[in-house]
């Protein structure tokens, strides 16, 4: 097989979609690793009181006796987890640089100036998503494969909250630009809008506002993580307003003239979205909660976990039926039809795998509904798993189907 290039005018932003799912699916092994390894302690000083707490990643050091110790099935699903983030991390930034490459080539085409008038300009919003996606695979691969990481990782926060902020300036700039558009022609076909395409913004927001969250929760300096929280809190904040809006005139325009066929999948964007969301106000309550004395007790984010997940469960549900009833999956993944907007299956695979863990282990298992590694436990994991390995395998046949000659 040999990767397709320069695709000139057939090519959209929407490609960029083929690069987000494999940093999602790396960051997803690596999920494995920081809820079932034991992380490390380290000492934390706030003023005058010295206390010791764990690490908030699974790390090289916690990761490598696992691999070299007496337990061989322990060590090979280390072993295991680690090869996932190496090879999605690498078809990653492999397909990263490919899209930036031929979105180049595409900028100087007549397709890409149509684009720019039309509603689907908001595409362009899948490259601030997947560079933010970028960081956080970086973030990763250093956490997991960098020795004794966390005795400077403190330096790296603000290197990572700049990288955020750039790429979040990036995607408003991107949002408002076609937002003044619109406001200021009128020009934005609503009967066209029979899909939630308009959500790529949203996700986009959503992924930088998780990781600004990142340095929220993890750094142990006041100010760091407290722009970490303001930030998230604001991107965060636009996912949720903008959502609401792009829901409404999306569902409207759908109960008028019906989905649009080929962006169908589009209906599951809801499923990462608030994947994202959930993770970053789980992360910003463990940042009030180490450097801002503000605690919450274990049982408090349990309905706002379950509550995210139900609607997670609603959108899939609904989405699996109208791409069903419109043979989405006869025509667009198993038939002849090409779409990119196909890779859109992907991620609310991957995001419902992840947040199902967080779910697992910072709900069903910190509440003990669930004893962790018991039988209740292995079940719920498997469940998981299984929607990992059919997201993997939808990949590939998308990228044999889309991507390769």
């Amino acid at each position: 097989m040999r990767l397709r290039r320069n695709l000139g005018e057939t090519y959209s932003p929407v490609y960029f979609l083929a690069s987000l799912g494999n940093g999602g699916l790396a960051v997803a092994f690596y999920v494995y690793l920081h809820f079932m390894v034991k992380h490390l302690k380290l000492q934390v000083t706030h003023g005058e009181e010295t206390f010791t707490a764990q690490v908030p990643m699974a790390t090289f050091g916690a990761i490598k006796p696992l691999l070299t110790g007496d337990s061989k099935v322990v060590a090979a699903a280390v072993a295991l987890a680690l090869l996932g983030i190496i090879v999605f991390a690498a078809r990653h930034y492999f397909f990263l640089i490919w899209n930036l490459q031929e979105f180049n080539h595409f900028k100087g085409t007549a397709a890409h100036a149509k684009l720019m008038r039309s509603n689907a300009e908001i595409s362009r919003a899948a490259i601030p998503l997947t560079l933010a996606m970028s960081i956080n695979v970086f973030f990763v691969l250093c956490g997991v494969f960098v020795p004794g990481l966390w005795d400077f990782v403190e330096y790296l926060f603000p290197v990572a909250l700049v990288g955020f902020l750039a790429v979040g300036i990036y995607a408003l700039q991107i949002f408002v630009q076609f937002m003044a558009r619109i406001l200021a022609t009128g020009n934005f076909e609503r009967a066209e809008n029979n899909n939630l395409n308009q959500m790529i913004s949203v996700f986009a927001f959503a992924m930088v506002g998780v990781g600004f969250a990142a340095p929220a929760a993890m750094s142990t300096n006041l100010i760091t993580s407290s722009l970490g929280i303001i930030g998230s809190m604001f991107f965060t904040s636009a996912a949720v307003l903008i959502g609401l809006q792009s829901l409404f005139l999306g569902f409207l325009a759908m109960m008028e003239h019906g989905i649009n066929r080929e962006n169908s999948p589009t209906m599951w964007v809801v499923v990462p979205i608030v994947t994202l969301i959930g993770i970053s106000l789980v992360r910003v309550d463990h940042g009030l909660h180490m450097n801002l004395n503000v605690h919450t007790q274990p049982g408090e984010m349990f309905p706002v976990i379950f509550f995210l997940f139900s609607l997670q469960v609603l959108f899939a549900v609904m989405g699996w039926y109208v791409m069903k009833q419109v043979d989405y999956f006869g025509e667009y993944l198993n038939g002849p039809g090409r779409s990119p907007t196909s890779y859109a299956l992907i991620c609310p695979g991957v995001a419902f795998f992840v947040y199902g863990m967080f779910m697992l282990q910072m709900a069903l298992v910190r509440l003990q509904v669930v004893p962790k590694f018991g039988v209740a436990y292995w079940i719920l994991l498997g469940i998981l798993a299984a929607v990992q390995v059919v997201t993997i395998v939808t990949l590939i046949r998308l990228d044999r189907k889309l991507l390769f000659d």
